[in-house]
């Protein structure tokens, strides 16, 4: 059932801020240009600003997690890629997939699915600054974007997160259930020419820490 809302969110609120924004701007001006009493149009003017900061949230957020969305991730990343670029400042880019989720939709159902997944996105959120940006990309897979850190630092919050999402205890239906994650990570450099690089290296990352049993960092710096 969350995961049909949030694909009913994301095909109707999928617009740019832009585009919002021009919206809003047009409706305060038509309202404004109503004959009717001056507080009357402030307080249908306060309505609309509240169903806009609504739907303008919506439309960046994954509905079964709260965290923000694809969407916003893709805005993001090229945003914080050509920002590091420009002040040759530190970026960190880290993907997270959940081991073996299917099995676990497979074995308990998918609303356990849903709870693991709920339970994850809160980990990540207590485990990142808030200066770094948590994402829920799709289906099992988390990105975060870690903000004026080199690889090597990085890597240090993502271990813990590894390490407390394994020895959580993840409890569904008097069911005790073992997660594990794997994360690959990667790094802007003078190697990395395009947000796409900076992307698909973090994922070759991921596949090698599958590759190599899952429940693991691996980074790649080409």
């Amino acid at each position: 059932m969350e995961e049909k809302r949030e694909n009913f969110l994301g095909e109707n609120f999928n617009f740019p801020e832009s585009v919002l924004d021009e919206i809003q701007k047009n409706i305060e001006d038509i309202i404004l240009n109503f004959d009717i009493p001056e507080s009357n149009k402030l307080d249908v003017i306060k309505k609309i600003n509240y169903m806009y900061s609504q739907t303008r949230y919506l439309s960046v957020t994954d509905a079964l997690t709260g965290l923000y969305n694809r969407r916003h991730f893709e805005d993001n990343l090229e945003r914080e890629f050509l920002r590091a670029v420009r002040y040759k400042s530190n970026l960190s880019f880290a993907i997270i997939d959940v081991d073996f989720f299917k099995k676990i939709n497979d074995t308990y159902g998918h609303s356990c699915g849903d709870y693991v997944l709920k339970e994850i996105a809160y980990l990540i959120l207590q485990t990142f600054r808030k200066t770094d940006l948590v994402f829920r990309y799709g289906g099992e897979e988390f990105t975060v974007i870690i903000t004026e850190t080199p690889l090597e630092k990085a890597v240090i919050p993502l271990e813990r997160l590894r390490k407390s999402i394994e020895e959580y205890i993840f409890s569904y239906n008097k069911n005790k259930i073992k997660i594990t994650v794997s994360i690959g990570v990667s790094t802007v450099n003078e190697k990395v020419k395009s947000v796409h690089e900076l992307f698909e290296n973090a994922d070759k990352a991921l596949y090698q820490a599958k590759e190599n049993g899952r429940n693991q960092i691996q980074t790649n710096l080409s």
